[in-house]
């Protein structure tokens, strides 16, 4: 199968199904004949802009597209592995490949504190308004990751 077509299927399964771990989604392909990899999915889900969300206690993939109506700071909170400010702009650290998705995600759904967004491979700035609006961010995303 094609790349192009496998991403077609991986896109089909997360719309119908809430998987929550790159193993399901392998078992899923699987169950379609479709062999790949651990690094290929991988890669695939980054291509695909997929990311994890949590709603009601549960973590599934969803399209990056498809985050409307999310807590944008504990979403963020989630995807992150460090967070430093400087004056009105929040420097978010990432895995690598998902500050791309991410500043996609910030910029979709962000309201009037947030200016936008720049995004390198494992680091994203998010340009706040002012400086109180990216303290409090600031403060909030460091409550919510000392608390996962």
């Amino acid at each position: 199968m094609r790349k192009k077509e496998r991403h077609q299927l991986i896109k089909k399964m997360i719309a119908e199904e809430k998987l929550g771990t790159q193993k399901e989604i392998q078992d899923r392909l699987e169950l379609c004949n479709v062999f790949v990899t651990q690094t290929t999915l991988s890669r695939d889900l980054r291509e695909i802009g997929l990311t994890k969300v949590k709603k009601n206690d549960k973590v599934f993939y969803v399209l990056a597209n498809e985050t409307d109506k999310i807590d944008l700071v504990e979403f963020l909170s989630h995807h992150l592995e460090g967070v430093a400010r400087a004056e009105f702009t929040l420097v978010l650290h990432t895995k690598l490949g998902e500050a791309a998705v991410l500043a996609n995600i910030v910029d979709k759904n962000k309201d009037e504190s947030i200016l936008g967004t720049v995004a390198g491979a494992n680091t994203l700035l998010v340009i706040c308004r002012d400086q109180h609006v990216a303290k409090v961010m600031e403060e909030r995303l460091l409550d919510l990751m000392r608390d996962r």
